[in-house]
């Protein structure tokens, strides 16, 4: 295929997967009308896009591509050889805002000239690198394909490239990424070069160019570059082969491991190519390790990776709570693994992992007013901690406006931007509704609205608009954690997760589902020595922390007795904060600390005196970190 023939497609929808038993297809066509994520979306439009295109912008990525058009180009701005990719988010997600018409003009012009510039910079032979273009570079292009990132930034081309045409009808994306990719078959598909990339992600955007164009040279492709990990294909620096899931091959991986970044990416991939091969050992080899991930190296708030070091995962239990690292890039990496293994499945425990980090772990990485970000996402702050990326000298106390490996931030803006598209999914004859959240959602055959102040509250109303003429079924997710959960003020139970109605749908029929949302404590795993004796406090799908704001006493002393849950009211959010809801508790104060870091333990304990008591207000664990920088805590000790 060359980028002449772009305009060919695929059977079906755009987007649509192959359908092996159990599995579900996508919707696209799910719009947001209110609530908390359209908030996000339209805090995404107002505020964070601005921003990101400013930052852009004085960061020097424009300026990176235009040099490339001088005679002697000036020097590349930045630290590393990938920053294109932030510009191919950014896209990626202004594609679907400028699609929804809720864009100004200067976003358009934004687009346009970004898109413009790669037209003109892009190689001959389809080549694309801004910084390896450059013939005074230190490598050449394809000479470290650990570090390089080529096709690592052909990923996020694809998938910005994609979007543009579904969202805007614009080719002219999907022609450079047409280009590329087919440099990169010539280059590394069957009878090439056997390389792969160091940063796992060109996968998943393969698969989807394929459906998009129907070519299947790029789902080969695919295929070749999950299979080759393991095998010697990339030569290693730095890091250990571990760090690049190359140290076994894929299907031999006993547990996710390595940068959580990559290895969540690469999952993502691998499920979208056995969701078009039907290859079972890529699945059995997806669910172990999943399986695996969730029992012993997810954090509460659904964050990914306890290591700084090498931005890894670490060993099973290894979840330390003020050195979590929970990259946010991690974050949409797993949310998007997440919902390819419901696509592949339908199994609603995915859904679960899905909502946890969408709530928790990714909503964190943004501040309130949408322009500052965090990049490692701790569930302590000790006063001294400092907000950076790993790469910097220093960092600022809370989140940051921007960074030298500013990767996440453009990842938020196009997450936020395409958030309906995860919240339905359709088999024949059955909507399924797999978030909630206040929205219009149509199949072919249905379309439903949603009223709901999910997650603030758990009650979920769904009226028929439009109903097929037969018989008709409507699924609606139960959450893990929701118990005594109602249908139309009926107690009802669910199975493997889901609950279903089926009839002859009329419009204007209703659904009303509670979700009960009593406050809940968490303890831990006993191998989990971080958070051993500790307690969690949550509510629906939020996590909630203390900040020093919250309480009279310090946040270290404060011991919260899970008993005391039980008498748990909730409360207004406090002044500074968005949320609608927060949780009130009484804690003890423990006495003193001795001045020992490791005193001895004596034959005569103490005589305890009565335990002061403090009022203590928790706040949702992603709005932490928008008042003033000071002590948080998620896990409080119960003695």
């Amino acid at each position: 295929m060359t980028s002449e023939q772009v305009t060919a497609r695929s059977g079906g929808r755009a987007g649509a997967v192959r359908t092996e038993a159990g599995a579900v297809a996508p919707l696209s066509s799910v719009r947001l009308t209110s609530g908390l994520l359209r908030h996000w979306q339209d805090r995404n439009v107002r505020s964070t896009i601005p921003h990101t295109i400013e930052q852009l912008r004085a960061a020097g990525n424009l300026d990176n591509l235009s040099r490339l058009l001088a005679e002697e180009p000036p020097p590349y701005r930045g630290r590393y050889p990938f920053l294109d990719t932030d510009l191919y988010k950014t896209l990626e997600g202004l594609a679907y805002e400028i699609g929804a018409g809720r864009t100004d003009a200067g976003v358009r012009e934004f687009f346009d000239e970004v898109v413009g510039l790669l037209e003109r910079v892009q190689a001959e032979d389809g080549y694309l690198n801004s910084f390896l273009q450059d013939a005074a570079a230190a490598k050449k292009p394809w000479e470290d394909l650990a570090w390089g990132h080529e096709l690592y930034n052909l990923g996020h081309l694809i998938q910005a490239a994609v979007a543009a045409r579904r969202r805007m009808g614009d080719d002219r994306l999907l022609a450079v990424a047409v280009r590329f990719a087919d440099l990169v078959v010539r280059r590394f598909g069957e009878g090439g070069e056997g390389g792969i990339c160091g940063h796992p992600e060109v996968e998943m955007a393969l698969v989807e160019l394929y459906r998009e164009t129907g070519n299947r040279d790029y789902l080969t492709q695919a295929r070749l570059f999950v299979d080759r990990r393991g095998h010697g294909n990339l030569r290693h620096s730095i890091f250990p082969p571990e760090y690049f899931q190359d140290h076994l091959p894929f299907r031999d991986l006993p547990t996710v491991t390595g940068h959580a970044v990559r290895m969540a990416y690469l999952a993502a991939g691998a499920t979208d190519v056995f969701l078009e091969t039907g290859d079972r050992t890529l699945f059995e080899t997806l669910d172990r390790i999943w399986d695996d991930m969730v029992a012993t190296k997810l954090y509460l708030t659904g964050g990914l990776g306890s290591r700084h070091s090498d931005e890894a995962i670490g060993d099973r239990y290894e979840l330390p709570s003020e050195r979590s690292y929970s990259e946010t890039c991690a974050a949409i990496a797993l949310m998007q693994w997440a919902w390819r293994m419901f696509l592949a499945t339908g199994g609603a425990k995915y859904l679960d992992v899905y909502e946890r980090v969408l709530f928790n772990a990714y909503a964190v990485g943004l501040s309130a007013d949408g322009t500052a970000f965090f990049y490692d996402n701790p569930l302590q702050r000790r006063p001294d901690h400092e907000q950076r990326s790993g790469a910097e000298t220093g960092g600022e106390a809370l989140r940051r406006p921007w960074f030298g490996c500013p990767c996440c931030p453009p990842n938020i803006v196009r997450w936020m931007a395409q958030l309906g598209d995860y919240v339905a999914a359709e088999r024949p004859d059955m909507l399924l509704v797999a978030q909630y959240a206040e929205a219009r959602i149509e199949t072919d055959a249905l379309a439903v609205s949603v009223t709901t102040d999910y997650p603030w509250d758990g009650d979920v109303r769904l009226t028929v608009e439009r109903a097929p003429g037969r018989p008709y079924a409507i699924s609606l997710r139960i959450p893990g954690w929701a118990r005594g959960v109602t249908l139309d003020g009926e107690p009802v139970t669910a199975e493997d997760g889901w609950l279903t109605v089926e009839r002859q749908w009329a419009q204007g029929d209703k659904l009303r589902l509670h979700l009960p949302m009593p406050v809940r404590g968490h303890a831990s795993h006993p191998y989990l020595d971080a958070t051993r004796g500790a307690v969690a406090v949550a509510r629906g799908p939020l996590v909630h922390c203390v900040e020093q704001q919250g309480t009279p006493a310090p946040v270290d002393d404060l011991v919260l007795p899970a008993d005391r849950l039980a008498a748990a009211e909730l409360a207004s959010a406090p002044e500074g904060l968005p949320g609608e809801v927060a949780i009130r508790v009484t804690a003890d104060v423990a006495p003193t600390a001795p001045p020992e870091l490791y005193p001895e333990i004596t034959e005569q304990p103490p005589v305890a005196e009565p335990p002061l008591t403090v009022p203590v207000t928790l706040v949702p664990y992603f709005l932490w970190g928008n008042r003033r920088a000071e002590a948080m805590r998620v896990w409080v000790r119960t003695r």
